[in-house]
């Protein structure tokens, strides 16, 4: 092993690689329903918005994933000409998107939830499990790593 090998790693390096794996274990996950992570990503969080009563548009949903909105606007575009998803102006706002599932994409995204809940499930089973103390304690320290602002100027 080499000498950087030996080496402790920083926290930032492991959350990069634990993101890593279950970007690629996900995107293996979803692919037998011809979707990928960031696809599943889009579908999950626009089912949880609706399941909420909300049709966000897709900066909303941008926000939300925290992806860049042209790659939303990019992923909404292939999702819709996949029969998933559809996009329609909004109303109020004549330069924003609304996005809404098909009844194929609340289908297609309630059977990926499931596979990625048991991803999670395995993921998660050093701690205990998705529902376990542990798991939950690390729910709480990604959600307080993630709200810290990296610009010192910002506010949490």
């Amino acid at each position: 092993m080499s000498e950087a090998g030996t080496r402790v790693a920083t926290p930032g390096f492991l959350v990069w690689r634990l993101s890593m794996k279950f970007r690629v274990a996900v995107d293996r996950a979803v692919a037998p329903l011809g979707l990928t992570h960031a696809q599943y990503s889009v579908l999950a969080s626009l089912y949880g918005m609706q399941h909420a009563g909300e049709s966000p548009s897709q900066r909303r949903l941008a926000d939300h994933t925290g992806l860049e909105p042209l790659y939303i606007s990019k992923l909404a575009r292939g999702l819709e000409v996949a029969g998933l998803v559809d996009r329609a102006p909004d109303p109020d706002d004549t330069r924003a998107v609304r996005l809404t599932l098909t009844d194929r994409g609340r289908e297609t995204t309630a059977q990926a939830v499931v596979i990625v809940r048991d991803l999670q499930e395995r993921l998660l089973a050093p701690l205990g499990g998705l529902g376990g103390e542990r798991a939950a304690a690390f729910v709480r320290d990604l959600t307080a790593l993630l709200a810290t602002p990296l610009d010192p100027r910002e506010k949490p």
